[in-house]
């Protein structure tokens, strides 16, 4: 079973979501909403889900790039992304903080903004303290594409969508993203675009 994922527009996603309590942490209700959300991340298929986006909200996501995910990708171009394979984990009530504001800007979709993709701009490395499943404290350490779905998936329990980021200039559907852009770097794509050159850095303050 796989829940349906709400779309831009759902209110839901526009509203900072609310922490959960120990009782909800440990309840069967919490368990079973993991599952499913595991579940419609992998059936979607998508790297990073939030409870908003599936009409629930709660400060909890659920995070797993698996190695099939990025098998399309060239050596060169995974490096560039600085991503590598991420195994399944839950973050509840997450707080993310900026390490390293150095801009990585590439182009990202969302599950929630279906067919559609932009350049956005993210700090290269973040922290993350947060519980897991089992309520247990975690810290996590992050650079590149991890700490990029990190950072949208933390946007999502505070009511922000990829687009609120992006360089509008940059909107494309998914499929004429790969038709242009696949392969290019993000200065060629800048040019193209008729778009200079990013300099500013990402702020370090706490997003949490």
């Amino acid at each position: 079973m796989v829940l349906k994922i709400v779309q831009a527009g759902e209110p839901v996603l526009r509203q900072r979501a609310r922490e959960l309590t120990p009782e909800e942490i440990g309840s069967e209700d919490t368990r079973q909403l993991i599952a499913l959300m595991r579940d419609t991340m992998r059936d979607a298929p998508g790297v990073g889900l939030a409870a908003p986006q599936v009409g629930v909200g709660l400060r909890l996501v659920v995070i797993e790039d698996r190695a099939e995910y990025q098998a399309g990708a060239t050596p060169a171009d995974l490096a560039t992304r600085e991503r590598a394979p991420v195994a399944f984990h839950v973050l509840i009530n997450p707080k993310l903080v900026v390490e390293d504001p150095t801009p990585m800007e590439f182009h990202e979709g969302c599950l929630s903004v279906n067919g559609l993709a932009a350049l956005v701009a993210r700090a290269r490395g973040v922290r993350v303290e947060a519980l897991d499943e089992k309520g247990q404290p975690v810290t996590l350490s992050a650079r590149g594409w991890y700490a990029r779905i990190l950072q949208h998936e933390v946007d999502h329990l505070e009511g922000t969508l990829y687009v609120d980021r992006m360089e509008t200039r940059s909107l494309t559907t998914q499929d004429n993203h790969r038709r242009h852009w696949m392969g290019r770097s993000t200065a060629q794509v800048r040019e193209a675009l008729g778009l200079p050159e990013r300099q500013t850095a990402i702020s370090p303050e706490d997003k949490s």
